[in-house]
C-alpha cells in the first residue's frame, strides 16, 4: 500500500513537472522574435532614378549660391569703385602726392642704378599698396570676398541637405541601403590625410557644418590657392602705368633741375629731397595737367577692377565659388551616369536679389573660413 501511495505521488510531481514546462516552452515560442524580412532588393533602375535626382539637388542647390555669390560681388564692385572714386584718385591726382611720388622715383633710381625700369617696379608695387590701404581694405571690412565665399558654401550645403532626405522615400528605398550610398559618394577630395575628405552623407549630416574638418579644410585649401586674388591691381595692370608715371616723373625733375640735383647727392638723399622744392612745374600747371592724370588711372583701375571681379566670379578654383564647384563636382562625377536624365534648373537672374544678395542668417566666419550655419537651419 505505500508503495502505491509513493507511485502516485510521483507521477504527480512528474505531471506538474511536465506541465511546468510545456508552459514555459509556449511562453518561449510566443515571446520569439519573428523571423527577419529578406532584404528589399533595390534595382539598378532605381538606384539610377536616386543617382538622377541627387545630382539634380545639387544642380538646385548651386543656382541661388551662384546668385547670392553674383549678387553680393556686384556690391563689392559698386562699393570699390565708390572708394577709389572718393579716395585713391583724389589722392593720387593731388599736387603734393605728385610731388611726393617725384621724390620717390628719385629716390628708387639713386637706390637701384637700374635706371627707370627698376623704378617703375617699385613705383607699381607702392602704388598697389596704397590702393589696398585706401580701397581694398576698407571695402572688405564691409563686404569681403573670403566671406561671401564661406556663406556661398554654406547656403549651397543648407539647400542640398534639405533636399536629399527626401529621395529614398520617393523610390522606397531603405533607409540604411540610401545611407550607405550617400557614404560611397565623395562630396570633399583633397591630398591626405583622410580627415581631409568626406562623403555626401558627412556632408548633410554634419551639424554645424563648421565641424567638418573637410569643409574647414577645403575652404582654408581654396584661399591659399587663391592667392592675392582680388586683393588688388594685377601687375599686368600697374606696371606700364607706372612706368609712364616714372619716365613722365623723371622728365619734371630733369625740367626742375632736380636731376642735377639728385646727381650731386651721392653723399645723402636729402640734399636731392631739399632740392627738389625748385622743381619747375607749378601748382597751376599741375591742376591742368590733373584731368588727364586722373582719367588715366581711372581708366587703369576700373580695367583691373573688371579682371579682379571676374577672376573672383568665374574661376572655379580660387573665386568665391570654388568650394561650391568643388562639391558639385564630386557629386556630379559620382553620379554621371545618371546625369543626362536630371532636370533642368534654371538659374534665377542675378537681378532677382537685392544689391547686397538675399537675406540670410547671420554667420561667424574664423580665419580659416569656418561658418556655423546653425542659425540656418533654425
Amino acid at each position: 500500500m505505500p508503495n502505491l501511495i509513493h507511485g502516485a505521488a510521483v507521477r504527480t510531481v512528474y505531471s506538474l513537472l511536465t506541465a511546468l514546462l510545456v508552459g514555459l516552452a509556449g511562453c518561449a515560442s510566443r515571446e520569439r522574435a519573428p523571423d527577419l524580412a529578406p532584404a528589399v532588393q533595390v534595382s539598378e533602375r532605381t538606384w539610377q532614378l536616386v543617382d538622377r535626382d541627387i545630382a539634380a539637388a545639387s544642380l538646385a542647390a548651386t543656382g541661388p549660391s551662384w546668385n547670392y555669390a553674383r549678387g553680393s560681388m556686384e556690391a563689392w564692385r559698386s562699393r570699390v569703385r565708390q572708394r577709389t572714386e572718393e579716395d585713391f584718385i583724389p589722392w593720387y591726382g593731388g599736387y603734393w602726392t605728385q610731388q611726393w611720388l617725384a621724390i620717390k622715383v628719385a629716390w628708387y633710381q639713386l637706390g637701384s642704378g637700374e635706371g627707370s625700369n627698376a623704378a617703375a617696379k617699385r613705383l607699381a608695387a607702392y602704388l598697389q599698396e596704397q590702393y589696398h590701404q585706401r580701397v581694398l581694405g576698407p571695402v572688405a571690412e564691409e563686404i569681403d570676398p573670403q566671406v561671401i565665399r564661406g556663406q556661398a558654401t554654406a547656403l549651397y550645403v543648407q539647400l542640398l541637405s534639405a533636399r536629399i532626405p527626401a529621395i529614398p522615400a520617393r523610390y522606397g528605398v531603405p533607409a540604411e541601403q540610401f545611407e550607405q550610398r550617400l557614404k560611397a559618394i565623395p562630396a570633399i577630395s583633397l591630398a591626405p590625410p583622410a580627415a581631409h575628405g568626406a562623403s555626401l552623407f558627412q556632408l548633410v549630416h554634419a551639424q554645424p557644418i563648421g565641424d567638418l574638418p573637410a569643409y574647414a579644410t577645403l575652404l582654408a585649401h581654396v584661399r591659399k590657392a587663391g592667392g592675392d586674388v582680388g586683393a588688388g591691381p594685377s601687375d599686368a595692370r600697374m606696371s606700364p602705368l607706372a612706368e609712364q608715371m616714372a619716365e613722365r616723373l623723371v622728365a619734371r625733375l630733369a625740367i626742375g633741375g632736380s636731376a642735377s640735383a639728385a646727381a650731386a647727392a651721392a653723399g645723402g638723399v636729402a640734399g636731392m629731397v631739399i632740392s627738389l622744392g625748385a622743381t619747375g612745374i607749378s601748382a597751376i600747371t599741375h591742376e591742368n595737367q590733373r584731368p588727364e592724370l586722373e582719367a588715366q588711372i581711372r581708366e587703369s583701375l576700373n580695367a583691373a577692377l573688371d579682371e579682379m571681379w571676374h577672376g573672383l566670379m568665374e574661376n572655379t578654383t580660387t573665386g568665391v565659388m570654388a568650394a561650391v564647384y568643388h562639391i558639385s563636382g564630386q557629386i556630379a562625377a559620382s553620379t554621371a551616369h545618371a546625369a543626362s536624365q536630371a532636370p533642368e534648373v534654371e538659374r534665377e537672374a542675378p537681378e532677382a536679389w537685392p544689391p547686397g544678395g538675399p537675406d540670410l542668417p547671420e554667420q561667424p566666419y574664423d580665419d580659416d573660413g569656418r561658418a556655423d550655419i546653425d542659425s540656418a537651419d533654425e
